[in-house]
C-alpha cells in the first residue's frame, strides 16, 4: 500500500479530533499573535464541523502572549511571574480566538486544567460531560493548563501532555500536533512519513530541540504520541504555519509525519486509570500473579503478593510491578497498605482471620485494573 491511501484510510473513520497548538505556531516573530495562523485554524475548524468532525483545540500560548503584552524581554523563570504572564495572556488568547470563531458562526469555550482536575474521578467524568455539551451546541472547546494556579504537584509538563489527556477523556479518535517542524525526522535530516509504532528506535529520534517560548519539545511529544497510539487512536505531527495543514493531513496528503494507531483500544475508564491517575503506591506480585493478571485477565488475590511499598488507602490506585521490577499492571486497591502488609501470601480464607474483618476478596479487582507494557 503507497502512502497516500494508507494515509487516507488511518484518518478515514475520524469523528472527533483534538488538535494541540504550540506556543510558536500562534506567536510571531515580534512575538504577537499570529492573526494569520489563528484564522487559519478557525477556518479549518469550522470546514471539519461542516464535515461532520467535532474539533477540541488545545492551545498553548498564554504565557507566550502575555509575555510580550507586559513588555517583558525574555520568558520568567520564576513560577509567580510565568503565572501572571499566563493570567494576562490567557484573556488575550480567548479573545482572539472567539473573535475569529465568530467569523464563521462559532464560539470559543474556554476550559482550564490542572492535573487534579483529572485524577479525580468524578471530575474527570465531569470535564468530559462539559466538553461534550459545548461540542453539541457548536461551539468549538479550547483547553489550556490552568498556568495561574499550577505548580509542580498538579502540572501536566505541558500541554502536549495535557492533549493527550484530553484525548483519553474524550475517547477521541486522533490527535495532530501543529509545530514550527515539518515532522518527525531521521538521522539524516529526512522528514519521515509513516510510522508503524514509536518504540525506542523512535524514541532515539528526538532532537531534544525546545520552544523558545513554551516548553514542549519533540520527546514529549513522542511521549504522549506513544501512549495514544498504544491504545488506538493515531496522531499526526504538522506545520501549523502552513496553509490548511490540518485538512490536508485528514484528507491523505502528504505532509507531515503520521503516527499509527494500535490495535488495543481501551475505554475511557481504562484509560483513567492508566495514564490519568498517580500510583500513590507499588504492589510486588510473584510470577503467578503476573500470569494471572496479563495472560488470563484475572484479578490480583493476596496470595500473589510479595511486597508492599508506600502508603495508601482503600481505593488508590497502585502500581503493580513484577519480581524483576517491571511495571505489568494499575489499579484500584480494595485494602490499604498497612492492610495488606498484614495479608500479603494469604489465601483469600485466611483475610478474616488476619485482618479480623473481609472488605473483598480481590485486593485489586480485574475491572478495576489494567495491564500496561
Amino acid at each position: 500500500m503507497t502512502s497516500q491511501p494508507l494515509r487516507k484510510q488511518i484518518f478515514s473513520k475520524v469523528r472527533k479530533i483534538v488538535i494541540k497548538i504550540g506556543t510558536n505556531v500562534l506567536i510571531s516573530r515580534d512575538g504577537t499573535l499570529d492573526m494569520n495562523v489563528i484564522d487559519g485554524i478557525c477556518r479549518q475548524t469550522h470546514e471539519l464541523n461542516e464535515r461532520g468532525v467535532r474539533v477540541i483545540i488545545v492551545s498553548s500560548g498564554a504565557i507566550g502572549t502575555g509575555i510580550k503584552a507586559l513588555g517583558l524581554k525574555t520568558r520568567p523563570t520564576l513560577l509567580p511571574e510565568l503565572q501572571a504572564a499566563a493570567a494576562v495572556g490567557q484573556n488575550r488568547l480567548m479573545v482572539t480566538f472567539d473573535e475569529f470563531l465568530s467569523r464563521y458562526g462559532r464560539h470559543a469555550g474556554q476550559i482550564l486544567l490542572t492535573r487534579q482536575d483529572l485524577e479525580d474521578r468524578a471530575r474527570f467524568v465531569n470535564v468530559g460531560n462539559t466538553i461534550r455539551a459545548l461540542l453539541h451546541m457548536g461551539a468549538v472547546p479550547i483547553i489550556n493548563e490552568n498556568d495561574t494556579v499550577s505548580v509542580d504537584e498538579i502540572k501536566f509538563g505541558g500541554n502536549d501532555v495535557l492533549a493527550s489527556q484530553v484525548v483519553h477523556v474524550l475517547k477521541a479518535d486522533a490527535l495532530i500536533f501543529l509545530s514550527t517542524v515539518d515532522g518527525l525526522y531521521d538521522a539524516a535530516g529526512n522528514v519521515i512519513d509513516v510510522v508503524q509504532a514509536v518504540n525506542e528506535d523512535v524514541l532515539r529520534l528526538d532532537t531534544g530541540d525546545k520552544s523558545s517560548l513554551g516548553i514542549g519539545g519533540m520527546q514529549t511529544k513522542l511521549q504522549s504520541i506513544q501512549q495514544v497510539t498504544e491504545v488506538g487512536d493515531p496522531v499526526a505531527i504538522i506545520n501549523g504555519k502552513l496553509e490548511n495543514a490540518v485538512l490536508k493531513v485528514l484528507d491523505g496528503e502528504q505532509i507531515g509525519t503520521v503516527f499509527c494507531a494500535g490495535s488495543c483500544r481501551l475505554s475511557s475508564r481504562k484509560r483513567w486509570m492508566r495514564f490519568s491517575v498517580k500510583a500513590k503506591g507499588k504492589i510486588t506480585v510473584d510470577d503467578g500473579a503476573v500470569q494471572a493478571l496479563v495472560s488470563k485477565n484475572k484479578s490480583l488475590l493476596a496470595s500473589g503478593i510479595t511486597g508492599v511499598e508506600g502508603k495508601f488507602s482503600q481505593g488508590d490506585m497502585v502500581e503493580v510491578t513484577a519480581p524483576d521490577g517491571r511495571p505489568i499492571a494499575r489499579g484500584l486497591t480494595n485494602y490499604s497498605s498497612e492492610e495488606l502488609e498484614k495479608i500479603k501470601g494469604a489465601k483469600t480464607s485466611q483475610i478474616a482471620a488476619r485482618l479480623g474483618y473481609k472488605y473483598y476478596d480481590e485486593v485489586i479487582h480485574r475491572d478495576d485494573l489494567v495491564t500496561v507494557g
